[in-house]
């Protein structure tokens, strides 16, 4: 399983994108991460890497973190929204019902997950414990997912 990482922040570099390197970190557990970058809180800026990144054809999922909350210039799910042709609610669904029984806050998640051609988006939170979290909830049926996209499994 291919897994690009996408971290989305104003403010974010790679030495300093602490939830980029463990959504990194995780996701090298179950596949092999063949690209990593920070692009800006514009939503045309993620819907364009986003773009790239899965009409690209050699990567399975992609991972977002950060953009997910209320501030003004988080467009992480809308810029989501403007590129996959199908959602996949259940994903961040459960992340959010998961993880709020360690905070309530992740009610004020806005994540999204979806497919773009063979290539499954997931929207992670911006901070690293979240990640970590929602990780846990998404990891027994990741690559999964991502099997059933490429054809390699039935269900």
């Amino acid at each position: 399983m291919n897994i690009a990482i996408l971290s989305i922040s104003d403010t974010r570099s790679p030495d300093n994108d602490a939830s980029g390197q463990k959504l990194a970190e995780l996701a090298g557990e179950l596949g092999n991460v063949i690209s990593r970058e920070i692009v800006t809180d514009d939503a045309a800026a993620i819907s364009a890497a986003l773009i790239r990144i899965c009409d690209g054809g050699d990567t399975d999922c992609v991972l977002t973190t950060g953009g997910t909350g209320f501030a003004d210039r988080d467009n992480t799910p809308e810029a989501t929204r403007a590129v996959i042709e199908r959602e996949a609610p259940g994903i961040a669904e459960a992340m959010r019902r998961e993880t709020a029984r360690f905070t309530p806050y992740a009610m004020l998640s806005r994540a999204v997950s979806g497919i773009r051609g063979r290539t499954l988006i997931v929207n992670f939170p911006g901070s690293t414990k979240a990640v970590e979290e929602c990780f846990e909830v998404i990891r027994p049926v990741l690559k999964h997912a991502v099997e059933l996209l490429s054809g390699r499994t039935a269900h």
